[in-house]
């Protein structure tokens, strides 16, 4: 039996504190069983942080499992801070996304703010300089009363953290939908570059060793976000306030610079950000990653509230913090590092061999209980699944109407679906650090790798309604989107990271949405040689028990070798050839069913979205990224919301020039312009003979779409031609609109 802890003002718990802090009967009875005897209020608090959903993945870890992890280029998997992948040259690409869901509905600007902060430590804490952010943001239906409040925060916040720590926010997504009106979803993703046998680690070494706290102060904020992010919103969210975190960016910015230059020195034997569940999971994760223990004497923690107990350090989530530990003949040094930068660092504990958690409080013990059922012994469920009916396949002749092409064209490039996201990217600083060659408004983002010629290509990517109606196409889709935005650039997709936004995993239909996003995830990502190396779930989005339309979202890291090769979506070249790839030309009818036309022009939602077949998907962007390397395309971009149309649309846009496309005559026109069918791209050519004899070697089917034209007019047909001018103030007033 373990000893009782001896802290006389640390009252023991029951059940129903225990159901306060988001623990079932059943985990209650197994924490008796594992402690033989009644938990304190602190060590309850340590076990509901970590057994939350949010740190311990309880109910998806069965899945997570059988996601591909390991290939040639991964150096570290999931089970880190980030995941990292060798991109050559002894260089390494760090990265994850994370989300922060729950803290933006309830305070959008610290929300967003927080969230950005946390995943740039994930990312620092590994080794790597932090080069790109990126997001995926859901919102509600612009009519909603708070949507507005939301995106304003939101947006604000991201831009605010980003700007001031002088990170680049280089792409993402931002879309609508009255699932998400009372749970908005924020997922922050970060990118970063480090030397590829330069890679820190958290696990804790050598007994004896001091356990080190830098950075920031603990102060009272964030207290049980872990476990408020794994519980569903009810009317009562707004009184959560309290449990959001609070940023500050030029702290941030001064921990990064002191933990890389530390690491620099080689006085860094393990490292740990202190993100969700704060002290508690850097700490546990720490010790027992490394197989030992570690003792921890709060007094000694740095704070700025007083009078504060053990459960709260132990569970606050004040930002910018770290947890270390340190090679001891380097301590000066390091805490000459930490003195330059102005930040605190404080020796508050050892590592041991003991297997278990010490904290010692105001002259005694107010927490000694083991490592093992915190962690390898955490529960994990498998939880039971039925999906809901399949749906059917909707055809072209029951969604089709007469509407011209054009003014269909125009009016899908003006529903939020597809309008411009330039009044929000505005507010981000896209190009600071001066290596951004491609930032948002493309497919996907490019970084110049600084003093080489490479180039790092990242996108994020989810079609939330494909989820919806069939969850593993709708997986495979993200990954193949993911895939194909990399492509479009010339960059060679190379590993995944993925944020699985879901609702409340115990109800049959939300648990089968995991299970099969999560296996066509898999099934993509092995057929396209793209691996998961790390990321993150989200459960319970979920308001009064009204679930989010499901979203896992792909956070996808390509390298080009020659930056200067890449292309982007805008065509700027008159007289090139404008060809589909993916098509046969004899195809002249498309998937409209679960796509935007048929939910905005004919009214219809639902229907099996489009299929997708990596096998296809793969030889297509094996040969556009030939072709790019080969400068044989001038522009590119893939087919995805809204069909080829709304992409030739924006291709013109993007660039200096008009385009004239001709259209087959057929009864199912609207199918072949605004079906979804996947696996495509739009590429401009200037040697259409040479480009086709190459499809025509590799088995791609093209088909010869247009012509790049010199006056800035897009012609369907034998339609009357759109000025590209109407359609950019078409396209680019949404969101001003909403936001004016």
């Amino acid at each position: 039996m373990s000893e009782q802890t001896s802290h006389p003002s640390v009252p023991e718990m029951g059940f129903a504190d225990a159901q306060s802090m988001g623990l079932s009967a059943e985990e209650w009875q197994l924490i008796l069983k594992r402690l033989e005897r009644t938990p304190n209020q602190c060590e309850l608090g340590i076990f509901s942080a970590m057994w939350s959903e949010h740190c311990s993945y309880k109910s998806s870890r069965r899945w997570l499992k059988t996601l591909p992890t390991e290939g040639p280029q991964v150096i570290q998997g999931p089970g880190e801070n980030a995941g990292v992948v060798d991109i050559g040259d002894g260089l390494a690409t760090v990265f994850k996304i994370e989300s922060h869901n729950h803290p933006s509905f309830i305070e959008p600007y610290q929300g967003a703010a927080t969230g950005v902060g946390g995943i740039l430590r994930d990312v620092f804490t590994m080794g790597a300089r932090p080069v790109a952010l990126l997001n995926a943001l859901r919102f509600g239906a612009p009519e909603n009363d708070k949507t507005k409040h939301l995106v304003s925060g939101v947006v604000a916040g991201i831009g605010g953290y980003g700007n001031c720590i002088g990170i680049p926010t280089v792409g993402g997504e931002v879309n609508f939908h009255a699932s998400y009106n009372g749970n908005i979803l924020v997922n922050a993703m970060a990118v970063g570059l480090a030397h590829s046998d330069r890679i820190f680690y958290s696990a804790a070494t050598g007994a004896g060793n001091p356990v080190i706290y830098v950075g920031a102060k603990t102060g009272r904020d964030g207290i049980h976000g872990a476990t408020m992010a794994s519980t569903e919103f009810s009317d009562e969210t707004e009184s959560k306030r309290p449990t959001v975190q609070v940023g500050d960016p030029f702290t941030g910015k001064l921990l990064m610079e002191a933990c890389l230059e530390l690491m620099a020195a080689d006085a860094v034997l393990s490292i740990q950000d202190m993100g969700a569940a704060g002290l508690t999971s850097s700490s546990v994760e720490m010790a027992s990653k490394g197989g030992l223990g570690m003792e921890i004497d709060l007094d000694l923690v740095p704070v700025r509230e007083d009078g504060m107990s053990a459960y709260e350090i132990m569970l606050s989530e004040s930002q910018e913090r770290m947890l270390m530990v340190i090679d001891p003949s380097q301590a000066e040094i390091a805490r000459a590092i930490f003195d330059k930068w102005d930040l605190d660092f404080m020796p508050i504990g050892r590592v041991t061999e003991t297997d278990r958690l010490v904290l010692l409080k105001d002259g005694g013990v107010a927490c000694d209980i083991p490592l093992a059922p915190l962690v390898d012994d955490a529960p994990e469920y498998d939880r039971p699944y039925q999906a809901d009916d399949t749906q059917p396949q909707l055809t072209t002749a029951e969604l089709a109407t007469d509407s011209s092409v054009s003014n269909v064209l125009k009016s899908l490039i003006a529903t939020s679906d597809i309008a411009s996201r330039r009044w929000v990217y505005e507010q981000y600083d896209s190009h600071v650090m001066a290596d951004t060659m491609a930032g948002p408004g493309g497919d996907a983002a490019l970084i110049r790798v600084h003093g080489t010629t490479k180039g790092l290509a990242m996108s994020t990517d989810c079609t939330p309604r494909y989820v919806e109606a069939d969850p593993f196409e709708g997986g495979k889709q993200a990954v193949a989107e993911s895939y194909r935005n990399l492509c479009a650039t010339g960059a060679k997709p190379l590993a995944v990271t993925n944020n699985l936004n879901f609702g409340n995993p115990e109800k049959q239909n939300i648990m089968a949405q995991i299970v099969g996003s999560v296996n066509g995830m898999g099934e993509a990502c092995r057929g396209l040689d793209t691996p998961v190396v790390s990321g993150n779930v989200s459960l319970y989005n979920e308001t009064d028990g009204v679930a989010i339309q499901p979203c896992p979202v792909i956070g996808m890291v390509g390298v080009i070798d020659d930056v200067s090769q890449a292309v982007g979506i805008g065509v700027t070249q008159a007289g090139t050839s404008l060809f589909i790839v993916g098509q046969e030309t004899s195809s002249d009818d498309g998937w409209l069913g679960c796509s935007l036309y048929a939910r905005s022009i004919a009214g219809r939602d639902g229907g099996a979205p489009p299929p997708v077949t990596i096998a296809e998907e793969a030889r297509n962007g094996t040969f556009i990224r030939e072709q790019i390397a080969l400068q044989h395309i001038s522009a590119c971009h893939d087919i995805s919301d809204g069909g080829l149309v709304v992409a030739v649309a924006e291709m013109v846009m993007a660039g200096t020039k008009g385009a004239t496309i001709q259209m087959p005559e057929t009864a199912t026109l609207h199918g072949w312009a605004f079906g979804e069918d996947q696996g495509r791209y739009i590429v401009a050519v200037q040697n259409p003979d040479g480009f086709s004899l190459a499809a025509t070697a590799a088995s791609v089917p093209v088909a010869l779409l247009g012509t790049v034209t010199d006056g800035a007019e897009l012609k369907c047909g034998n339609e009357a031609p759109i000025s590209v001018s109407d359609l950019r103030t078409v396209n680019e007033a949404f969101l001003p609109d909403l936001m004016r």
